[in-house]
């Protein structure tokens, strides 16, 4: 059925992954979020979220936003630094302009670390990006 179904590519949504200071707990936590960088809302986001490896699963989570509006970025959730040895899969689909998109962003085990930091598009911050 899925197959059935035209998916246009997906183009300036990013997943991102990004260390900040918790300043209430004195601590830094790792928080992904998704961008928006298009010009045009999106509306009806559906991300659902796992971690994976030979060995383990993660919970699936599921995370609904209304509308993502151009050009901004919202939060999808924290993650602890203990399942980045996983694979991260982030799958995601969305209104834009009443069409359907759909697309599936991984963070390969290992690959959330300090030294893969880079700049974050809007969110003026450094983080792991997944285009």
């Amino acid at each position: 059925m899925k197959e059935d179904i035209d998916f246009p590519e997906v183009k300036d949504v990013y997943v991102a992954v990004v260390k900040t200071k918790n300043k209430s707990y004195e601590t830094e936590d790792w928080t992904a979020y998704i961008i928006n960088d298009k010009i045009v809302d999106l509306e009806v986001v559906i991300i659902v979220t796992k971690g994976y490896s030979q060995e383990k699963i993660t919970t699936t989570m599921r995370h609904k936003i209304a509308k993502l509006p151009a050009k901004s970025y919202a939060k999808i959730e924290l993650m602890q630094e203990e399942v980045f040895a996983l694979n991260n899969v982030f799958k995601v689909s969305f209104f834009e302009n009443n069409r359907m998109f759909d697309k599936t962003y991984l963070f390969r085990k290992n690959t959330i670390n300090d030294k893969a930091l880079q700049s974050i598009p809007l969110m003026q911050v450094k983080g792991v990006l997944v285009k």
